[in-house]
């Protein structure tokens, strides 16, 4: 299959599941461990929100103001993504097993919703 590429880089090597582990080690060394479902709610929507100003910023035509901090889109994602990764956690879901599920849903429910790009046959 060859090595997978975003953007004309290769990806980081490192399952869902690591990522999984790796951010409950971190929460696990707190006593006050994983926020309540609501109040990572809650927090899911302001680093969307942070997302939303960053990529609006980026790409969109709001300038940042001079004194304003040097984000970036990537970071605000990854932000996005720990929060996902807690709420994941604190509730028990298994994410790569959340991803295969809606994979699957996609695979199936739109498999000819979308144009397809040719492909060469060979």
């Amino acid at each position: 299959m060859g090595e997978s590429k975003i953007a004309g880089k290769p990806l980081a090597q490192k399952s869902l599941a690591d990522i999984q582990r790796e951010v409950d080690a971190y929460i696990s060394q707190f006593k006050e461990g994983y926020f309540s479902p609501l109040a990572l709610l809650a927090r899911m929507a302001e680093e969307v929100g942070e997302l939303a100003r960053e990529v609006n910023h980026t790409y969109g035509e709001k300038p940042k103001k001079a004194d304003e901090a040097d984000n970036s889109v990537e970071m605000e994602l990854g932000d996005v993504l720990f929060i996902v990764l807690c709420f994941a956690n604190s509730l028990g879901i298994d994410l790569t097993e959340a991803h295969n599920r809606v994979m699957h849903k996609f695979n199936t429910r739109d498999a000819n919703r979308w144009t397809k790009k040719d492909t060469v046959e060979p």
